[in-house]
């Protein structure tokens, strides 16, 4: 997350860039989807941002810094005791509550703090995108080792980010039941983050390598169909950025609503 931030704002700091699009992989909360699948999200969030509470707080109790605004209990929680296993010791974890990041847009006040959890991602490039759902990706690495469909390209409603590799099960299916995320990776919210403070376009492609924490009947095969997955995600966005020039010099409404 930190690399990806610190790298989009020095692009943005030296060169003249006037859109962004990101690829790569991305683990999988979805089970409807499969490996190899390439998604598009139309928003992105950081999920590694808490205010963890003390042991013995409840949801009806304030959280540290909440009345000063630093902190809140609107976007939800995760309660570590609802994964407890049958044991002879209690869980003393609590609660885990999810919180905003502060930004400071260019189009803001100095020294005016903002609040930002899902990022929008371009609605022009986002619309784009919808024609690149039709097209044929590879499903076999060799002559025995194949998905057992065609990869398919789909545009999500969200993307999750944190500075986390996910290979839980549980917490898979708490993320997707909580804030309905697809793909589930380490980046791409600190570049839409640092993209949509500076108003610049931007559109994250991520094919999904693994159905994070395993299930799925293809089990947790990341290193059998990465090559797959890797070459979808690239294949992609070479298809999606020559759409670009079909707009021509379209003004590209970035999303306010945070």
């Amino acid at each position: 997350m930190l690399n990806a931030g610190l790298t989009t704002q020095l692009l943005l700091s030296l060169f003249r860039v006037k859109g962004i699009v990101h690829w790569g992989i991305a683990g999988n909360a979805d089970e409807g989807l499969q490996i190899g699948d390439v998604t598009i999200p139309e928003h992105w969030a950081h999920l590694s941002l808490w205010n963890w509470q003390r042991y013995g707080d409840g949801p009806e109790n304030e959280l540290p810094l909440e009345a000063a605004g630093d902190y809140t209990r609107d976007l939800g929680f995760l309660n570590f005791s609802d994964y407890t296993a049958a044991g002879p010791s209690p869980n003393e974890l609590n609660s885990i509550w999810f919180q905003p990041e502060e930004i400071f847009p260019v189009s803001g006040k100095p020294e005016q703090r903002q609040h930002a959890f899902w990022v929008p991602v371009s609605s022009r490039y986002f619309s784009l995108a919808e024609k690149l759902e039709g097209m044929e990706l590879p499903a076999c690495v060799n002559a025995t080792t194949c998905l057992p469909r065609a990869p398919r390209v789909t545009r999500v409603r969200r993307g999750c980010s944190a500075n986390v590799f996910l290979d839980n099960a549980a917490y898979r299916q708490f993320l997707r039941a909580k804030f309905g995320c697809t793909p589930v990776e380490m980046e791409s919210a600190a570049v839409a983050l640092v993209a949509h403070q500076h108003a610049v376009p931007f559109l994250t492609i991520r094919s999904l390598s693994d159905l994070a924490g395993g299930g799925s009947s293809l089990g947790n095969e990341a290193g059998e169909f990465l090559a797959i997955a890797a070459q979808n995600a690239v294949d992609v966005m070479l298809n999606f950025v020559p759409l670009l020039a079909d707009g021509g010099a379209a003004h590209d409404a970035v999303a306010a609503d945070m």
